[in-house]
């Protein structure tokens, strides 16, 4: 089987193209460009670099949230736009679930956190079973308090992954009383590899989806809904 991945929920950009149980290729860039300028070069050259023709991928997988509004949208319909017009089933990836791929089997909980701004993450706890991803804490939008509440509470040893280690690393110092320890650079951030390895796990369990079926998880209303919401309720 052949699957091409994509991840574009946050900075990182990554695309991998996945050959049965091997990651055949994986091209990540973590910098302030545009997903509308990096992803489609980046599909193009690793087909290039490994004689991939797009016409013999088996499934497309994207992750699909939550995360940035734009980065989700760009990424999605990337993966629909090349879905559709090869006609190719696809996998949407929760993207909390796949960062928690990056620690594979350990024997720590996994915290996947993302920075939502305003001391606010987007964050899921999970654990593995038997080689098997389970949920703890499913994909939320938390203050860094509450947060930290639940996996005091929980008080197992916990291994943070994702950009918003960055962002609360402070405040989880201060705080946290359970052991922890945040993920190494080379795992902390998202990777297509991930999303593709988890995309053929949900495959097997659940098959495969149609491309007008996958749609981005935001978690939260964007922006611009919000302003809207609070301009409905002052009327």
């Amino acid at each position: 089987m052949n699957i091409l991945a994509i991840e574009s929920s946050a900075i990182t950009a990554s695309v991998a193209i996945l050959t049965d149980e091997c990651v055949t290729a994986e091209y990540t860039i973590h910098h302030k460009k545009t997903h509308s300028q990096t992803l489609l070069p980046m599909i193009d050259e690793i087909c290039r670099m490994t004689d991939m023709n797009l016409e013999n991928l088996d499934l497309i997988a994207v992750s699909c949230g939550p995360g940035s509004f734009t980065g989700l949208r760009i990424g999605v319909a990337t993966g629909k736009g090349i879905a559709f017009a090869l006609d190719k089933k696809m996998i949407s990836v929760p993207t909390l679930e796949a960062m928690a791929y990056n620690l594979y089997n350990t024997e720590k909980y996994v915290c996947s956190v993302m920075d939502a701004r305003r001391q606010h993450l987007y964050c899921g706890i999970y654990y593995y079973k038997e080689g098997e991803l389970q949920t703890k804490l499913e994909q939320s939008l938390l203050s860094y308090e509450e947060l930290v509440s639940i996996l005091n509470n929980i008080n197992q040893s916990v291994v943070f992954v994702g950009d918003g280690i960055y962002a609360a690393s402070d405040y989880i110092k201060n705080n946290i009383m359970c052991p922890y320890e945040f993920a190494p650079a080379h795992l902390a951030q998202q990777r297509a590899s991930s999303v593709g390895i988890y995309a053929k796990y949900l495959y097997d369990r659940n098959g495969a989806q149609d491309s007008a079926q996958v749609v981005p998880n935001y978690l939260r209303p964007s922006q611009a809904e919000r302003l809207l919401g609070e301009k409905e309720c002052q009327k």
